[in-house]
């Protein structure tokens, strides 16, 4: 294991007579937390490079937000910035992570399971380092930085104008996130902090922030939020989305949840998913009234078909059940093709990115949907996820979405197929009711990408969830069988 160069920014620097742990002195550091880090960031279900040895790590930057060598038993708190370098294929640079370390002389039982490790060497010698956020008391501490904006060596805090942070509302941190990690507040607010992290305004700060100057009621609005400099850059260049606080919608189920009730009780669903298109088309209403649209023409159509082309090969390279419906699938990406080559075209606009019914919140016996989670898949690079793309994209995300809840009903059989296929239509009648485009209307296009999420599904569930992988090839094999 490698220990890297000091770190570009860095908070309370050591003054002479000052006892407290220098943080600016990032060798001693990192080979104080380098032994700990190894065996601790490859278990945690956001660290991405699982399955490739870690090799090493390189500090970016350290902010001290509360001292960490304080008397007694007072807890310090490190933010951190680092870099991985796995063994194997893995990226040239390697990913950058956004890491919270509490830090004690000793550790009280109940966060033990928190434990990271305890430093043989270094300003961190002895104590025990933990996750953070499992702590109420120092995750208090980052409520009350985005109270009071300002800067604190390379973090830079900021809140909405007019937004009201209530003090001392007690901290919790919530468990089985995969991608980032998040904190709840009394029961008002969440913090939402973003693990893997790379340059550039980071969707679920920027959209919900658009919507909300658009007046849509569908997001909740960002309260604060804070952000790096990129420490790689020297200052310059776009920062880093570290984290964002918003309204927290206690007493709500998630879409999931719900229609999974409804599958359990024999309930009929069409109304709720009625209300679901129509409150998705006002998103996307509001999104393309507040930044920018474009339209994909044939080309453009063209290459997309292509591309589609291009990620059944792999994936049918990758998973022998799906060979079999090569030819029935591609007959989507034709007719998208075809569709171009006859004068369609689409609208392209920010869109949600990842949009399936665990991202829609509803409180008991109301009928409002609210959309939450504007980071898009969160495997694919930022710079992507940020690209315009047809609002069916979306659309045949939630589509898919009624297909999966549908197939985890006990009994299964027609009734299931059926709640699924009333489910799908009732959404799309209500995205045509609000947005005056039905997503029926062209239906190539919308077959050819609620394809493209099926095979996405099947690559996804052969490699991580292969008892799973029957869910999407239900969806494969109806797919191939259609007629254009």
């Amino acid at each position: 294991m490698s220990e890297s160069s000091s770190p570009r920014a860095a908070s309370f620097p050591s003054s002479p007579g000052d006892p407290r742990v220098d943080v600016t002195q990032g060798g001693a550091l990192l080979r104080s937390l380098t032994g700990p880090l190894a065996r601790w960031l490859p278990r945690q279900r956001w660290f991405a490079g699982k399955g490739r040895p870690l090799a090493g790590l390189t500090l970016l930057s350290a902010t001290e937000l509360l001292p960490c060598d304080a008397p007694g038993y007072a807890p310090g708190l490190l933010h951190l910035l680092v870099r991985t370098r796995q063994s194997g294929p893995a990226p040239a640079a390697g990913d950058c992570y956004q890491l919270l370390l509490g830090v004690r002389a000793a550790l009280p039982p109940d966060l033990m399971p928190a434990l990271v490790g305890r430093p043989s060497e270094g300003p961190l010698r002895d104590r025990a380092v933990y996750e953070a956020l499992y702590d109420p008391r120092l995750a208090a501490v980052l409520l009350e930085r985005l109270r009071a904006p300002g800067r604190l060596g390379a973090l830079r805090f900021d809140r909405a104008p007019g937004a009201e942070i209530p003090r001392g509302l007690t901290a919790r941190a919530l468990s089985g996130e995969q991608t980032n990690s998040s904190v709840v507040y009394g029961e008002t607010h969440i913090l939402k902090l973003f693990r893997r992290v790379s340059p550039g305004l980071h969707p679920d700060l920027e959209l919900p922030r658009a919507l909300a100057e658009a007046g849509c009621t569908r997001v909740p609005a960002p309260c604060a939020w804070f952000e790096a400099s990129w420490p790689e850059a020297g200052g310059g260049g776009e920062p880093l989305t570290l984290g964002v606080l918003q309204p927290y919608l206690a007493g709500s189920s998630d879409g999931w949840q719900l229609a999974l009730h409804s599958l359990g009780s024999r309930a009929d669903f069409s109304a709720a998913a009625h209300a679901l298109g129509r409150a998705m088309a006002e998103v996307h209403t509001a999104l393309a009234q507040t930044l920018p649209t474009s339209v994909l023409d044939r080309g453009q159509l063209e290459q997309t078909a292509t591309a589609m082309h291009d990620r059944l090969a792999q994936a049918a390279g990758a998973v022998p059940e799906l060979r079999p419906y090569r030819t029935g699938l591609g007959r989507a990406y034709a007719a998208l093709a075809g569709y171009a080559r006859g004068g369609g075209d689409c609208l392209a606009q920010r869109l949600h990115g990842d949009l399936h019914l665990g991202q829609v919140l509803r409180r008991s016996g109301e009928a409002h949907w609210s959309v939450i989670d504007f980071e898009g898949e969160p495997a694919r690079p930022l710079a992507d996820r940020r690209l315009p793309g047809p609002p069916v994209r979306d659309i045949a995300g939630m589509l898919r979405s009624f297909d999966y809840a549908a197939c985890q009903h006990p009994d299964g059989g027609s009734w299931a197929a059926d709640w699924s296929r009333a489910s799908r239509g009732a959404f799309c009648r209500g995205y045509a009711a609000a947005s005056g485009f039905d997503p029926l209307s062209t239906p190539e296009v919308l077959r050819a990408y609620e394809t493209d999420k099926a095979v996405y599904e099947v690559l996804y569930e052969a490699r991580h969830r292969p008892h799973w992988l029957h869910v999407p090839m239900t969806a494969i094999r109806r797919l191939a069988a259609a007629t254009p």
